[in-house]
């Protein structure tokens, strides 16, 4: 991998169709380049108690040369069922629109194969849970939280079925962070032809208004159709409402920084809307 592009984590969890979906659209948005990747998950290998007392020398060497070729032939249909979730994977998103996609499969934990090619990634697609997943809709796959935490990458995450992004709901709270993410959406075309509504969540002072308008005119003057408002209340309950209201299709939410983003990251309001939202989440790195 050597071109900026959108890299899209596959593995066989319910919302494989809509991460090739959402990773399709955001690809032909930015006119950038898809890589599909499946990350093949280090297993523990089968091992056998310890026999030796119950069992002869030769019945042992047997046994454990009988779970070695278990073992092997584990990985190998791995490997296979694998190759298959790529190759279903890009016919997909052909079916997208997208030519050429690129298909790469890899061993390892699936946080450190992201880190080693984050320098290469412009955007990366993952759903809610993972293969191993709980079957509830609503729940957070570990791996998911551990690439929030770890990556410095925009990460759309993958919710409900694919509807192509027209309205977007975008969480401004006037920091560093929200700012630097919405520059560098305005410098890529991910949002382009889109309507964008600015959301804060408080108390609605003369300063609020003041830096929320501020940001509407800049984004109008930027070409977008953009709306803006503020609301008090729980700002999980208050974003949520908000989406529906709007029928929006995509919520975008900051995510920069050092201690304070951490303390946003690790705590409840990015959990809670990863659990509670009904469409996909774009987190800014």
């Amino acid at each position: 991998m050597s071109e900026a592009r959108v890299l899209a984590c596959i593995d066989g969890s319910a919302a494989g169709e809509a991460v090739c979906d959402y990773a399709a659209w955001a690809s032909l948005q930015l006119n950038a380049p898809l890589a599909l990747l499946h990350v093949l998950e280090p297993m523990p290998a089968c091992a056998p108690a310890d026999l030796s007392g119950s069992i002869g020398l030769g019945s042992r060497e047997h046994l454990l040369s009988e779970l070695a070729e278990v073992d092997e032939r584990r990985a190998r249909l791995l490997r296979e069922q694998g190759q298959l979730m790529l190759d279903a994977a890009a016919e997909r998103v052909r079916a997208d629109g997208v030519s050429d996609p690129i298909v790469r499969q890899r061993h390892g934990r699936l946080v450190d194969t992201l880190q080693e090619v984050e320098a290469e990634v412009r955007l990366l697609v993952m759903g809610r849970q993972g293969e191993a997943g709980d079957s509830a809709a609503s729940q957070v796959g570990s791996q998911l939280e551990s690439v929030i935490r770890t990556l410095h990458r925009p990460i759309l995450v993958a919710a409900g079925q694919f509807r192509a992004p027209k309205r977007v709901l975008v969480a401004f709270d006037n920091s560093p962070s929200v700012r630097k993410g919405l520059d560098l959406l305005l410098q890529r075309p991910l949002l382009a032809g889109l309507s964008i509504h600015l959301l804060m969540v408080g108390a609605d002072t003369a300063d609020a208004r003041q830096a929320l308008e501020a940001e509407r005119t800049r984004l109008q003057q930027e070409g977008f159709t953009a709306s803006a408002d503020i609301r008090a209340g729980d700002v999980q309950d208050v974003l949520l409402g908000c989406r529906r209201e709007l029928d929006a299709d995509l919520i975008v939410m900051g995510a920069y920084g050092h201690s304070r983003i951490r303390q946003f990251l690790v705590g409840s309001t990015t959990t809670a809307m990863l659990q509670r939202t009904d469409c996909p989440l774009l987190l800014l790195r």
